[in-house]
């Protein structure tokens, strides 16, 4: 299964450079649950077109053979429109052709807007990591312990969705 991993953007003053980015353990997680991960470049998104009508994204999804969706945290939303139009481009794809997304704090994020939830401010998410509470069942899934660099949450999960972790103070870390 061909998993398309969302990126982080990054501003690197030094060398005047935009950068697209991933934690590396990310992607050993993927390799590890058996899948092939393919990072989606933010910049195939077109800022001058609405989130249903990306062509080039949609394209290329289908040429990559894009069978899941992965929405990867780093950058609150609103803070890159760049990344917020690629994901809400992905989530109307993934709804049109019915292709299941696992969002991670940042996409889990997004998700819960696309699909009407509303975000809060959050302290003591920045530069740190979380104990994950989580269902047994799912347990062996995910890490015990998630790094943070966010100041927002869901203020609550959306219709049709499930939250499948929390950080020790309550607050929504992942969706499906």
């Amino acid at each position: 299964m061909i998993v398309g991993v969302t990126q982080r953007i990054d501003k690197i003053e030094s060398y005047n450079e935009v950068r697209d980015a991933l934690d590396q353990r990310l992607i050993e997680w993927i390799l590890k649950a058996g899948f092939i991960p393919v990072p989606i470049p933010n910049s195939l998104v077109n800022m001058e077109s609405l989130e249903s009508n990306q062509s080039l994204i949609f394209e290329w999804l289908t040429k990559m053979r894009i069978d899941v969706l992965l929405l990867s945290g780093g950058n609150d939303i609103g803070t890159v429109p760049k990344r917020d139009l690629l994901e809400k481009s992905l989530l109307f794809w993934a709804e049109k052709y019915k292709k299941p997304v696992l969002g991670l704090c940042r996409g889990m994020q997004m998700m819960g807007v696309y699909f009407g939830s509303e975000l809060t401010d959050v302290k003591g998410h920045v530069r740190t990591e979380h104990q994950l509470q989580m269902n047994d069942s799912i347990k062996k899934m995910f890490p015990n312990v998630v790094n943070s660099y966010h100041n927002q949450a869901l203020k609550d999960c959306p219709d049709g969705f499930k939250i499948i972790a929390k950080a020790n103070d309550g607050n929504i870390e992942a969706i499906s």
